[in-house]
């Protein structure tokens, strides 16, 4: 079997871990563990909700994919590019597309700064309605 190398330590490269990683490549928006669940068992796996939620939380803590808080505060995962990014996401579709923000950096290092914060972070997503769906 493969190994992953993380900050959390070496991880194995199960069946189940490839499925979820599978699905979440297909994905054209942020899914929750139980949308990713449910994809699973329609494609006939046998996977557990839980060893979703363990592969889910491992792929984020690696950073391989990006996860995002929706309004009910249910984490979602959706695999992303890898440079640093923000996310235009429909609230009534739930497409995602990656955005950059130059502006966003600048304004947080300046606030950083100001304060004297460091090693500072930050999530940026933006909510609207896409072309598509306002049609």
């Amino acid at each position: 079997m493969a190994v992953t190398t993380s900050t959390s330590g070496a991880r194995r490269t199960t069946r189940q871990r490839t499925v979820v990683q599978e699905v979440l490549a297909t994905a054209e928006e942020f899914l929750s563990a139980q949308q990713v669940h449910q994809v699973l068992r329609d494609r006939g796996e046998t996977v557990g909700l839980s060893t979703v939620y363990r592969n889910l939380q491992a792929l984020a803590e690696e950073q391989v994919v990006d996860t995002l808080r929706d309004e009910d505060g249910e984490v979602r995962y959706r695999r992303c590019g890898s440079s640093h990014h923000h996310h235009l996401i429909c609230r009534v579709c739930g497409r995602v597309e990656e955005i950059e923000g130059p502006a966003v950096e600048s304004w947080a290092d300046r606030a950083a700064q100001e304060h004297g914060f460091r090693d500072v972070t930050h999530t940026l997503e933006l909510f609207g309605v896409c072309a598509a769906c306002h049609a």
